[in-house]
């Protein structure tokens, strides 16, 4: 799905080039604690997160509801949000007097993004990219006659391709976070400093023994992939490794991983009885 284009691989792992993507002023998912605008959860929240730097899908930039009739005012999940991180791959880049246009492809739809050259430094950064590369676009989401777009403040060129993969799994992890934190504003009743999307019940009624009684199973099994030495490893942790550790039964020890992988937590590496964690990063 991502082979081929520019943009050279630097062979070197993805833990520094995670930390070179994500870090420095990007969302983060505790920041989606204030109180969002209205009654009954469903106002929009107009929290820090709107002035952070959001990770998002195109999908999500044209799923994103209106929040008014400002060209600039979009929500995903509830919570206002302006400038975003796309992943993808430029395709039609156009180069004009002042600026240079493309379209961004990543997988889950295509949307024009426009890059103004400023200074001689936005010129200079906009010739290192060329169609088919895969780039990093940082802007800001605008609406124009019902049509959207970004306007760029940045386009780099992804040298690691694993930034791409980091890239969907935080949206993922982002994603779940704002989803919970909305259900949480609706419901004020519900405990709302509890987090329920990464629990999942035991199969069959059966408890846990030894050392996992009266803690949150869930929150164990994440314990052994965050385990310095298991975690690690290449091939990642084994479900067998991970009912030795903690005790539990096969079909108690698959049954919580199989879940923790479906909502996004775990990832298969060699085969479907090894994970990592997709929160390590």
């Amino acid at each position: 799905m991502y082979g081929g284009g520019g943009g050279q691989y630097d062979g070197n792992g993805g833990a520094a080039n995670a930390n070179n993507l994500f870090g420095g002023g990007g969302f983060m998912p505790s920041q989606t604690t204030n109180t969002p605008e209205g009654s009954g959860g469903g106002g929009i929240n107009k929290g820090r997160g709107a002035q952070t730097l959001m990770p998002l899908t195109v999908k999500q930039l044209m799923d994103a509801s209106q929040t008014n009739d400002d060209k600039s005012g979009f929500a995903v999940n509830g919570w206002e949000v302006s400038t975003v991180r796309l992943v993808g791959r430029m395709l039609n880049k156009n180069e004009r007097v002042t600026d240079v246009s493309f379209v961004l492809d990543d997988g889950t739809g295509r949307i024009e993004v426009n890059r103004w050259e400023n200074e001689t430094s936005d010129t200079e950064e906009m010739k290192l990219v060329n169609d088919g590369d895969y780039v990093i676009v940082n802007g800001g989401l605008k609406g124009f006659q019902g049509k959207r777009h970004v306007v760029a403040y940045s386009v780099r060129l992804v040298t690691n391709y694993n930034d791409i993969t980091h890239h969907f799994l935080y949206c993922i992890y982002v994603h779940l976070d704002l989803a919970k934190a909305k259900k949480s504003a609706s419901q004020p009743q519900a405990n709302a400093g509890t987090s329920t999307w990464n629990q999942a019940p035991l199969p069959n009624n059966q408890s846990a023994s030894g050392n996992t009684a009266g803690k949150e199973l869930t929150d164990l099994v994440m314990s052994v992939f965050h385990d310095p030495v298991l975690g690690n490893m290449e091939i990642g942790v084994s479900v067998d490794q991970v009912a030795s550790r903690l005790k539990l039964s096969d079909a108690v020890a698959r049954s919580t991983v199989q879940h923790l992988a479906d909502i996004g937590n775990l990832y298969p590496t060699i085969d479907d009885n090894h994970f990592k964690s997709a929160l390590n990063g």
